[in-house]
Order: structure tokens, then C-alpha cells, then sequence
């Protein structure tokens, strides 16, 4: 009979169902979850669809947008009334807006390939080093910004001189961004026009809105007309209830706002908009809606307008029949600001041409749309910034310097995916090697555990044991 080392036994009945346990807490445990002090917010659905048409005539060309919302976000911030001081609610978090507020958007960029890879790698290109919402966002506001406007990648406040980045934008070296928003723009059927290049920028002119409050008394500048609007204020427990809707006085406008009254009795809960919308001028302009920008049963339903030739080629894309160009979409919804949108991957836009978006010409001066619809599928970026993808840290960075567009190895699922992880990018890493201790102890504790049972095993006289 064998002989059998008593102080095998602690080791097995003790050391091996800890190094277990261990390995099993430290898998995969603790790591995806939401943390807004690092400005992560993962959202429920990491990707959703767009539906996309394009049109053009002698003059003009349409985008119409089609997308899915549970319920439609035309309040972007307002200003609630409590016990005698105007509150602000509505701004962006990480994530969705606890109050449901936060206007829904879309948007396009386009490029007429100044901006090189643009058409490999679309939004990503855009996303700079400390860009805000990020974890390590920059201690000043920093928006989308294009690669060549900096001197050192990683370094999000080295931008070139000023005489560099205006010879730039006369290149061409710049993004056209089309910016729909539900409520700073929509109610008077217009866009916001703006433009990519160190910064994201308005085109020359008035912006489509402005803020509605004096800084100097702590209070609104405008309130609600009560003739034209029907009511002084909205209420807190309508919008609370879904109440408020595209038939209610929901926006400020220039034709119903009046200089503000501080001595009206102002009771709790009264709410006035912290945005005025309002006429745009000049290249601001260029972009409006046509028709009306609506939500019904289920989805949103926008269609923009724009001069093919809007003659400001410093602020847009100049477009022409049998041109060739690179799109790419984002959308906001669910109470969403920020980074906390979905994208897509660059889509081809051929005037007249064989692309993946084929705007068809016509006559007339209004498209008739028929049930043809591109479908494009827009991802959770997450926190990828192109100074990252370019990097070692990146094992397709090869791929990227030898010009393989992203569709080529990825698919929008995958990089969503890979943006989430990005997020818990440390927290992953630090898992890993919990887990690889967990399992090396465990090996160990086995091996530790067996070794008096092989030293004390008598061996038979043909050499094998007993």
C-alpha cells in the first residue's frame, strides 16, 4: 500500500478551493459598468439604424433621414422656476439626461476629398487628443478637429499657426458638417451649418439659436408671449408626463418672446427655454428643412436642403453633377449630448454616379422619394480617437498606414465593441493579470498539493508504481 503524506490534505481541501475562488472573482468581474466621474456611460444598444436618400436638380440636393427613436426629444436645456431662482436643467452627461432632456439630432459630414483617408476612416479622423467627454479630456473645451491642424498628435493644444490653418481651409482641408437639432433649428424648418477643420466651427453668419439668459441678473432674457404662445411658461409636471409636444409652445422664437418679467408671479414649476431660435444669416444659412422635421409612430422623418454651389467655399463642400464625394452620419437620441452618439462608417456619395449613396437627379423643385432607402448602421464609438489608432497601442495601425479602410476588417458591431472595451481599457488589463495570477496560484497549489503523494508512491520492481 501506498504511503500518503497527511499534510496533503490542508492543501487540497484549503489552498486549491481559495486559488479557485480566486480565478472566479477575478474573470471578467467588476469591469464593464458605468462610472461618470471618467465621463463612461455605456448605452443599452451599441448599434441602430439610418436610413438615408439622396436627390439633386439644377440647383439644390436633399438628404432625407429616417431613424428610430422611442419617443421624440424636442426640449434641448430650460430654465424651471424654484422658490424664486431660475434653475437650469437639461445639460449634457454622460449618457442620457436623468430628466429626459436633451434634443435629438443628426448630422452629416462631407468631403470632396481635400481631407485625405476621410473616405477610409471617416468620423474617427475627427476625434483628437483630449477630446471632450473623453476620460482624459483636456482641461479646455476641445471638439472634433482634423489630424493635419496639430503639430504633435497626441498633444491636443499644439495647433499649427494661425497664417497655416487659413491656408488650410483655402486648400480645402475641412470638413462640411450638416447639423440638424430638434429643437435649436427644427421648429423654423432650419440646419445649422458648420465646418471641421482645428475646431468645429459655425459658417459665417448667425447661428440658428442663441442662449436665453442674462448673466449679470441671474435670469431669462426672454419669456413666452402669452398672445402668441397661448401661456406665460410651460410646466415641469407637462414635461415630467410626456405632455409637451410639437403642438405645444415648446420653443422661444423671435415672433413669440418678450423682454422677460421679473415682477410676474412666477410660481414653482413654471419652465421658459434657455435657447431663442431664430432666423440664420449668411453661410450659417445655407442649410434648411424641407417640409417639417417630424416624429411619428416610432421614428423621425428630416429631409435637408442645401445649394449644390452655395458660392462660400471656405464653409462648404461645393457640390456638382457626376461628382464623387465621402459622407459620413451621426445621430443623438434619448436624451443624448456630447460623444454619447452613434455613428457611421464612411459611406460614397455619387451625384449622378455609382456609390454606395446615389443621389438621383430630377426635375422640379421637390424630390418624389420613392421606398428606396440606403441602410447604413451607426455604432457606439466609445473612447477611440484617431492619435490611438495610429499608435503601437493599436494592433491595426499597420493596416491604417498602408491605407485599408476600416470596413474592410471591421464590422460596425466589432468596433462598437471595441470602443466599449477602450473605456475599461486599464480595468481590462488589470483583470487579466489577476486572473493570470489566480491561475498560476492555483496551478501551483495542485502541483504543491500532489508532490508528497508522487514522493511517497512505492515503485514495484518493473519500475512502475503500486
Amino acid at each position: 500500500m501506498a504511503r500518503h503524506d497527511k499534510g496533503a490534505t490542508p492543501w487540497l481541501v484549503l489552498g486549491l478551493p481559495v486559488a479557485l475562488g480566486l480565478a472566479w472573482v477575478t474573470q471578467g468581474t467588476g469591469v464593464i459598468t458605468d462610472d461618470p466621474e471618467r465621463n463612461i456611460s455605456i448605452p443599452d444598444e451599441l448599434t441602430m439604424p439610418l436610413q438615408v436618400q439622396a436627390a439633386y436638380n439644377d440647383s439644390h440636393i436633399f438628404f432625407r433621414y429616417r431613424w428610430p427613436a422611442e419617443r421624440p426629444h424636442i426640449l434641448h436645456d430650460v430654465l424651471v422656476y424654484e422658490d424664486g431662482d431660475w434653475i437650469r436643467k437639461g445639460n449634457a452627461v454622460p449618457g442620457s439626461n436623468p430628466d429626459g432632456l436633451h434634443e435629438d439630432r443628426v448630422a452629416m459630414m462631407l468631403d470632396d476629398g481635400s481631407v485625405p483617408d476621410f473616405a477610409r476612416y471617416g468620423g474617427y479622423m475627427a476625434i483628437g487628443a483630449g477630446a471632450a467627454g473623453l476620460t482624459d479630456e483636456a482641461p479646455e473645451e476641445v471638439t472634433k478637429s482634423l489630424p493635419g491642424t496639430r503639430i504633435d498628435l497626441a498633444d491636443w493644444a499644439s495647433r499649427q499657426a494661425p497664417e497655416t490653418l487659413e491656408a488650410q481651409r483655402e486648400a480645402g482641408y475641412f470638413l462640411d458638417l450638416w447639423h440638424w437639432r430638434g429643437h435649436r433649428s427644427n421648429p423654423l424648418n432650419l440646419s445649422d451649418d458648420q465646418w471641421v477643420g482645428a475646431e468645429r466651427s459655425g459658417d459665417e453668419g448667425r447661428s440658428p439659436y442663441t442662449t436665453n439668459w442674462d448673466g449679470d441678473a441671474g435670469q431669462p432674457l426672454w419669456m413666452l408671449a402669452p398672445e402668441e404662445a397661448g401661456q406665460d411658461a410651460l410646466r415641469w409636471e407637462d414635461i415630467e408626463a410626456g405632455r409637451v409636444d410639437f403642438d405645444s409652445p415648446y420653443y422661444l422664437a423671435e415672433d413669440t418672446a418678450i423682454d422677460f418679467d421679473p415682477d410676474h408671479d412666477w410660481q414653482n414649476g413654471d419652465v421658459i427655454p434657455r435657447r431663442l431660435v431664430r432666423q440664420t444669416e449668411g453661410s450659417r444659412g445655407d442649410i434648411t428643412v424641407q417640409g417639417e422635421g417630424r416624429w411619428a409612430d416610432g421614428y423621425w422623418d428630416v429631409t435637408l436642403t442645401r445649394a449644390l454651389d452655395t458660392g462660400n467655399p471656405l464653409d462648404d463642400k461645393i457640390l456638382r453633377d457626376q461628382g464623387l464625394y465621402a459622407a459620413a452620419f451621426a445621430v443623438h437620441r434619448n436624451a443624448t449630448g456630447g460623444r454619447w452618439h452613434n455613428v457611421s462608417l464612411p459611406v460614397s456619395l455619387g451625384l449622378g454616379r455609382d456609390a454606395d449613396l446615389q443621389a438621383t437627379p430630377f426635375q422640379g423643385s421637390t424630390p418624389g422619394w420613392a421606398d428606396d432607402w440606403k441602410e447604413v448602421t451607426l455604432f457606439y464609438p466609445g473612447q477611440v480617437n484617431w492619435p490611438l489608432l495610429v499608435s503601437r497601442a493599436h494592433a491595426g495601425a499597420p493596416d491604417i498606414a498602408e491605407g485599408t479602410p476600416v470596413h474592410a476588417r471591421h464590422s460596425e458591431r466589432q468596433l462598437a465593441i471595441y470602443g466599449v472595451e477602450m473605456e475599461f481599457n486599464d480595468a481590462i488589463i488589470r483583470q487579466w493579470g489577476l486572473t493570470l495570477l489566480a491561475g498560476l496560484i492555483t496551478m501551483l497549489g495542485v502541483a504543491i498539493a500532489l508532490l508528497p503523494v508522487f514522493r511517497n508512491t512505492p515503485i514495484n520492481r518493473k519500475g512502475e508504481a503500486s
